[in-house]
C-alpha cells in the first residue's frame, strides 16, 4: 500500500516530523514502512518566474530568447528554451544557475538528479531553465493540467496564478511530500485504509486525529423508490448498501484528488470513478457504480452464479463461471463479479444520467478463490480477501455521496437500501494489569495502559476492567492481542531483556529410540556405517527379490500420485534399498562394504485402506567383501548382548525367506517369538542386483527387540571358589544342529554351569561321511564351595545321557 505523507498530515494536521522519522517511529509501532521515496529528492534553487520578453534566437529557428522575471523587484535572467507552449506574461517554473532538476522531459528520472549550468545555447547566453512537468520528477498523472509537450505553465492553473514571483515552485506545487510504501498483515484490515494509516500515526505521534467530518446527504427524493435490493447468497454477502445519484456531470476531479490517487498508483479517469477509488483508498472499503438506466427492474439480486454461465467483464473478457463464484444481478442478468469486476453491460459511459453506488461486505475468502479462479486481480479484490468490516460500508458510501455534492457531480437521492442480514457488533476483552506486565516484562499502570488503547479508539472500562473492541479492530481477540498494543505504544525498545522464567522439565529419550540408537552403536563399532534409502519403491521388487505370488509382502500399499512407476508403492521389506545401495558400491569397485539402515516399513492392516498401515521400524544389516555368515551372526550376537536380551536365542535354518540362499539362512528366535531373520542373499537376487559376489545379511525387528530387551544388571562380585572345567568331544550326525546340542547343556546344566564354547568343529579322517565333531569347553563352579569331583561328574552324566536321546556320544 502507497499513500503520500502530505495525505497523512490531512487527518493528522499537527504531525511535524521528516520521513526518515516517520519511517522509523511507524515500524516501530508496528505499521511497517517498506521506504519511501521523495519526491523533491533532486529538486534544488526552483522557484516561480515570469516571462517578461520573448525574442526570437538569432541562429535557431526552433529556439528563442526569454527575460524571465526571478523576483518581485524585476530582476531577470536570460533563458534560452525551444518549448513550443511559452507566452509573454506566463509564471513558469525556473531553475536557477546551480540548481538541479529530477530528469530529462521524456520523463526518466536520472538518479541524483541533473545539475543546471550557465552556459551558451547556438552562442546566446542562457543562465537558467524553464522546467516542464516530467523535469520536476511528476507526470501529468499527477498534474493532467501539464502540458504534453512543452513548459509546466503555473498561471494557467487559478491556483496557482498568483504565486509570487520568486516564491519556492516546489512547495507551491506540493513536491515537498513523500510517497510512503507500507507492509501491512493481513489482520490489520483498517490499514489497508488511509484513514487507519493516519490513525495509527496519530497515536504514534501522540498527535490529534481529525478524520473528515461526514454527514449524511441527499435531497427529499427516497432511494427505495429507483431500487430493491435481494441478497439470495446470505453465507457470501454480510451487507449491501446502496444508494443514488441523478443529474449526472461528468468532468475531471480536482487536481487533489488526482494526485492523491496516482501516488496510490491509480490513474485517475472523471469525477464519479475517481470518487468511488477515492473512498476505496481512504476507507478500505470498495465502491462500485453502475448506471441505473441498464439494471432491469431497477432490482439488484446478490446470488451464485450457475455453472457453465458466461459474462462479460469491464475489460472487455467473456469469463467462463460455476456455482462458486458470487455475482451481481439485475433483474434479468447478471451485472458484475461481486467484489472483483463490473460487467460491460452496465458500464458507465458518458451518457449516464443517473447512477446506482453500491457499498458491500463480501466473504473475502469466496472473492480470493473466485478471482484466482478467473485468473483476476483488482484493487477492490485485493482488499476484499482480507475480510472486510461490514459496519464500515455505510461510512463509506455516506462519503462518496458527501464528496459527489461537494464537487458538483450530481444530485444525491435521500436515504438508502441497506440490506445487512446479521449485523456485527462491538466485543469486549478482559484484561489484567498484572498479567499483561507479567507478560511484557515491564511495570505500566492501568490508567497507562488504558491510555495506550484511547489512543487507537480501544475503549476502557477501568471498572470491569475490560475493553470495548470497535468491529473494525478484527485483530483484538484475546488478552494477548490488548498486550500487543500496550507494548507497542510504550515501545519495543524500553522493554528490558529479561530471562524467561518457569519450571525445567528433565528431558529424555523415548525407549524405543534408547534401543535403536544402542543398536546403531555396536553396529557402527563392527564396521558398518549409516546409509538412508526411499521409502517408495516399484512393483517390480517383488520379481527381484523371487517372492512368490501368495506372499503377504505383496500386500502393499498403492500411492495415490506417484512420481512413476518406481516409486508407486510404500515398501514392506527393507531389502531392496540396502541392496540397491550395496549393488552401486559393487559397481563402483568397492572391495568391502558393510552398510545398515535404520528405517520403517509399511504393513498394511487391510486393502483398500480403511485405517493406518503399521510401521514397523527394522535394522537392516548388508555386507560383501571381508566376512561371511558368522561374521553377521557375531555381529547380531552383539547387539543381543549390549541390549541385555534375556531371553533364550535361537537360529532357526528353516527359515521360510525367499531371497535367502537355501542353506545359509536362519529364522532370529527369542524364545518362541521371531525378531529377525539373517544369511546369505539368493545367488538369483544377487544377479537380480548386478552384485557378483557373496551378499550377507540380517533383517531385526526393533519393536520386538524393544520388548525382549532388560538394562536390569545386578553386580555379583568377583567369584571366591575355583571354577572346574570340562572338555568333551562329541561325535553326531551332520542334521544335528550345534544350537541343539547348546541347549541340552544349557538346561541340564544346572545351576553349576558357568559357560559353556564350542572350540573346534572336524568332518574328515575317523569320523564317517555323514558325521562331525564337535568339542565344547564347559565351567561349572559354585557360589558357596569349591567343587567335589562327584559334583561335576553327577552334572557331566545328566547332560551326555540327554545328548544320547539325540544321537550324540563322546568321541572315542
Amino acid at each position: 500500500m502507497n499513500t503520500p505523507l502530505s495525505w497523512i498530515k490531512a487527518y493528522v494536521p499537527e504531525l511535524e516530523c521528516t520521513e526518515q522519522e516517520y519511517m522509523d517511529a511507524m515500524t516501530l509501532s508496528g505499521t511497517k514502512v517498506e521506504g519511501y521515496e521523495k519526491f523533491d529528492a533532486d529538486l534544488d534553487k526552483i522557484i516561480v518566474g515570469k516571462i517578461e520578453k520573448i525574442e526570437k534566437h538569432p541562429d535557431a529557428d526552433k529556439l528563442v530568447v526569454c527575460q524571465v522575471a526571478v523576483d518581485e523587484e524585476g530582476t531577470t535572467i536570460q533563458i534560452v528554451t525551444g518549448a513550443p507552449n511559452v507566452k509573454e506574461g506566463q509564471k513558469v517554473p525556473v531553475v536557477l544557475d546551480g540548481g538541479r532538476v529530477a530528469g530529462g522531459h521524456d520523463g526518466k528520472k536520472t538518479p541524483g538528479g541533473i545539475r543546471i549550468k550557465k552556459g551558451k545555447l547556438r552562442g546566446v547566453e542562457s543562465n537558467g531553465m524553464m522546467c516542464s512537468i516530467e523535469e520536476l520528477g511528476s507526470s501529468r498523472d499527477y498534474y493532467p493540467d501539464a502540458a504534453e509537450d512543452g513548459i509546466y505553465i503555473l498561471s494557467d492553473n487559478p491556483e496557482y496564478k498568483e504565486a509570487p514571483v520568486g516564491s519556492d515552485a516546489i512547495e507551491l506545487l506540493g513536491l515537498r511530500d513523500a510517497n510512503f510504501e507500507y507492509e501491512i498483515t493481513s489482520n490489520r484490515v483498517d490499514c489497508f485504509g488511509v484513514l487507519g494509516i493516519a490513525r495509527e500515526a496519530a497515536a504514534t505521534f501522540r498527535k490529534p486525529f481529525v478524520p473528515p467530518v461526514v454527514t449524511e446527504s441527499g435531497n427529499a427524493e427516497k432511494t427505495e423508490d429507483y431500487i430493491s435490493v435481494d441478497i439470495e447468497a446470505t453465507d457470501l454477502c454480510r451487507r449491501y448498501v446502496a444508494r443514488v445519484v441523478k443529474n449526472i456531470k461528468l468532468a475531471p476531479s480536482p487536481e487533489w484528488m488526482q494526485r492523491r490517487l496516482a501516488a496510490s498508483g491509480i490513474r485517475p479517469i472523471n469525477n464519479i470513478v475517481d470518487i468511488t477509488n477515492y473512498v476505496m483508498e481512504e476507507y478500505a472499503q470498495p465502491m462500485h457504480a453502475y448506471d441505473l438506466d441498464t439494471i432491469a427492474g431497477h432490482k439488484i439480486v446478490v446470488k451464485r452464479a450457475q455453472d457453465g454461465e458466461t459474462f462479460q467483464t469491464l475489460d472487455g473478457q467473456e469469463r467462463e463461471l460455476d456455482s462458486s463464484v458470487l455475482m451481481i444481478c439485475d433483474g434479468e442478468k447478471a451485472v458484475g463479479l461481486a467484489g472483483i469486476m463490473g460487467g460491460e453491460n452496465s458500464k458507465i459511459t458518458d451518457d449516464v444520467t443517473t447512477m446506482l453506488f453500491e457499498a458491500a461486505c463480501f466473504d473475502g475468502t469466496n472473492i480470493r478463490l473466485s478471482g484466482k479462479k478467473l485468473g483476476m486481480r483488482t484493487d477492490a479484490q485485493a482488499k476484499f480477501e482480507k475480510g472486510l468490516d461490514p459496519n464500515t460500508a455505510m461510512e463509506a458510501m455516506n462519503r462518496a455521496c458527501q464528496l459527489i455534492e461537494e464537487l458538483g457531480a450530481g444530485e444525491v437521492i435521500g436515504g438508502c437500501v441497506d440490506v445487512y442480514p446479521e449485523k456485527r457488533e462491538a466485543t469486549t476483552v478482559s484484561y489484567d494489569v498484572d498479567k499483561i506486565n507479567a507478560l511484557l516484562g515491564i511495570q505500566v499502570s492501568e490508567e497507562e495502559m488504558c491510555g495506550y488503547w484511547d489512543l487507537v479508539e480501544l475503549t476502557p472500562d477501568r471498572e470491569n476492567h475490560c475493553v470495548h473492541v470497535p468491529t473494525w479492530r478484527q485483530d483484538i481477540l484475546c488478552m494477548a492481542d490488548l498486550a500487543e498494543e500496550v507494548a507497542r505504544f510504550y515501545g519495543y525498545d524500553r522493554i528490558p531483556t529479561t530471562l524467561p522464567r518457569g519450571e525445567a522439565t528433565m528431558g529424555g529419550l523415548s525407549w524405543q529410540t534408547t534401543i535403536q540408537n544402542i543398536a546403531r552403536n555396536v553396529v557402527e563399532q563392527f564396521g558398518f556405517s549409516e546409509g538412508m534409502t526411499y521409502s517408495f519403491e516399484s512393483p517390480r521388487v517383488f520379481e527381484k527379490l523371487l517372492l512368490p505370488e501368495d506372499s503377504p509382502l505383496r500386500r502393499c500399499i498403492e500411492i495415490a500420485n506417484p512420481l512413476g512407476v518406481d516409486y508407486s508403492i510404500m515398501r514392506t521389506s527393507p531389502l531392496n534399498g540396502i541392496l540397491t545401495s550395496l549393488a552401486t558400491n559393487y559397481n563402483h569397485r568397492n572391495k568391502d562394504v558393510r552398510l545398515y539402515e535404520l528405517a520403517n516399513i509399511y504393513l498394511p492392516k487391510s486393502l483398500p485402506l480403511t485405517e493406518l498401515p503399521e510401521e514397523r521400524m527394522q535394522l537392516t544389516l548388508g555386507m560383501y567383501g571381508r566376512g561371511d555368515f558368522f561374521d553377521m551372526k557375531g555381529c547380531v550376537e552383539a547387539v543381543f548382548e549390549k541390549l541385555g536380551i534375556k531371553g533364550v536365542v535361537s537360529w532357526q535354518p528353516d527359515s521360510g525367506c525367499p531371497y535367502l540362499h537355501p542353506g545359509r539362512k536362519a529364522d532370529i528366535r527369542i524364545g518362541d517369538t521371531v525378531v529377525g531373520y539373517l544369511g546369505e542373499i539368493h545367488p538369483e537376487v544377487a544377479d537380480n542386483y548386478d552384485i557378483g559376489t557373496k551378499v550377507y545379511v540380517a533383517v531385526l525387528d526393533m519393536e520386538e527387540l524393544a520388548n525382549q530387551a532388560s538394562f536390569d544388571v545386578k553386580y555379583t562380585g568377583v567369584a571366591k571358589f575355583p571354577a572346574v572345567t570340562r572338555d568333551i568331544s562329541l561325535v553326531m550326525k551332520k542334521s544335528v544342529l550345534a544350537g541343539e546340542v547348546e541347549e541340552v547343556i544349557r538346561k541340564n546344566g544346572g545351576k553349576l554351569l558357568e559357560a559353556y564354547k564350542l572350540f573346534d568343529i572336524y568332518e574328515g579322517e575317523n569320523v564317517a561321511a555323514d558325521e562331525k565333531s564337535l568339542a565344547y569347553s564347559i565351567r561349572f563352579r559354585a557360589s558357596d564351595r569349591t567343587l567335589e569331583e562327584k559334583d561335576v561328574t553327577a552334572v557331566m552324566n545328566k547332560i551326555l545321557t540327554k545328548l544320547e536321546s539325540l544321537g550324540v556320544t563322546l568321541r572315542s
